[in-house]
């Protein structure tokens, strides 16, 4: 890249005092967890196949997908190099390795993630976890944790102990906490005759798994809302008014997902009010279209938004981001580098903001000059910034990515048996 474009557009930035070498160190220490389903469509690697189910839905048939343990950290592996700074993995209980013996989900152990532990050691990545409530035939229904049967709800709870107990392992042989986060996708197509019910059982549900002492030094706990999805359009049972108060009364993270909320209300918009009575917060960055459809996040107004509530507020190390997207209709290893660069370039954007400026207008009710500003700025030499810290980190500059991923797919993922 033109260094002399970067000299010039780093003195537009710090006349207002901002430091391009401070917002580089601080960026790269920020971890963005990776979701590893986007490299199979959430198959997993269960030797019994289940067909994919709880309101989730990947379209498209792209070839080249992951079809194997190895194959799909492969592509991690290709997707982290085209990506800026130090991250994580995040897995679903389904891609356990029984070295094709089944083992069902409430028995899974540690050990069934042994390869992957290895695997992130190497490469010097934190792994964190879910564990898997759909695609099995106990979930046929849609319902686990709240099933009025007792026995189901005890197989899933027994899942979700077996599941923080995986969490636990990561963290402690990786010396940094797996996050493992609680979705349901329990609710009613149809208008239900008693909301109450369901959510008393998944407080009691909630509370059994999390009467299992783990320790929160390697794993921490999270639980995740929504509104409504495929076959719960009516009511879902982890609404994020349970979920919001079930983790501030229980000491859990509340996970917010941008994708399951109303088509007009914005995470970005709830992250300072959570701030105000929580350590830590949970993400799960997607983009809605229309519905939660998980599309590959683009650099758009509310993923800046999203990028400046975390930095303007210094939360940086009290806001665990992760991604959740899913497009079988794209190359998967470009939707990985494309949603966390996004990712990535919106904290960016944001650490090259003069928020503390900004903030001092507001309190002084300069809104003319703080209106003005904030405008300006989004036409500043950001992308010049931004090419320059991915050759800082030592990855493609601009969209010269897209040839690696163009000879990774020709050479490796479209010689895979479909």
């Amino acid at each position: 890249m033109n260094h002399e474009y970067f000299e010039q557009a780093k003195k537009q930035y710090e006349k207002w005092g901002i430091s391009i070498e401070e917002a580089f160190e601080k960026l790269k220490n920020v971890p963005i967890s990776i979701h590893c389903w986007q490299g199979d469509d959430i198959a997993g690697f269960e030797t019994e196949q289940q067909e994919l189910s709880g309101g989730i839905d990947v379209t498209g048939n792209y070839p080249g997908k992951a079809t194997s343990p190895e194959e799909l950290r492969n592509d991690l592996e290709k997707a982290l190099s085209l990506i800026p700074g130090n991250h994580r993995i995040n897995l679903h209980a389904i891609y356990a390795e029984t070295d094709g013996q089944w083992v069902d989900r409430d028995k899974l152990e540690p050990k069934h993630f042994e390869y992957w532990v290895k695997w992130a050691k190497k490469h010097g990545l934190g792994l964190d976890f879910n564990p898997t409530l759909f695609s099995h035939p106990k979930a046929d229904d849609g319902l686990t944790l709240t099933h009025p049967d007792q026995d189901i709800r005890d197989f899933w709870v027994r899942h979700c102990i077996q599941s923080r107990k995986i969490g636990e392992y990561f963290g402690r042989e990786l010396g940094t906490p797996a996050l493992t986060n609680i979705w349901i996708p329990d609710g009613y197509k149809d208008i239900p005759s008693d909301r109450l019910t369901p959510r008393k059982r998944l407080k009691e549900s909630l509370d059994k798994i999390f009467d299992e002492n783990i320790a929160e030094t390697y794993n921490r706990d999270s639980v995740e809302s929504k509104l409504f999805g495929i076959g719960s359009e009516a009511y879902v049972v982890g609404s994020h008014e349970f979920y919001m108060q079930y983790a501030q009364q229980n000491q859990k993270l509340c996970l917010l997902d941008t994708g399951h909320y109303h088509p007009t209300e914005v995470v970005s918009n709830k992250l300072s009010s959570m701030l105000v009575f929580n350590d830590l917060l949970a993400l799960h960055v997607s983009r809605p279209v229309r519905w939660d459809s998980d599309h590959v996040i683009i650099f758009d107004d509310e993923l800046r938004e999203i990028g400046m509530e975390i930095v303007r507020n210094d939360a940086l190390d009290r806001v665990l981001i992760g991604l959740d997207f899913f497009d079988a209709s794209i190359n998967r290893v470009a939707a990985w580098a494309i949603g966390t660069r996004n990712m990535v370039k919106s904290l960016l954007y944001a650490l090259l903001l003069p928020h503390n400026y900004l903030k001092q207008l507001q309190e002084e009710g300069n809104f003319t000059e703080r209106l003005a500003l904030m405008e300006e700025f989004k036409t500043y030499p950001f992308g010049i910034i931004w090419d320059y810290y991915c050759e800082w980190m030592g990855v493609p500059v601009g969209e010269s990515w897209l040839t690696d991923v163009k000879d990774y797919e020709k050479n490796v993922q479209l010689k895979r048996e479909s």
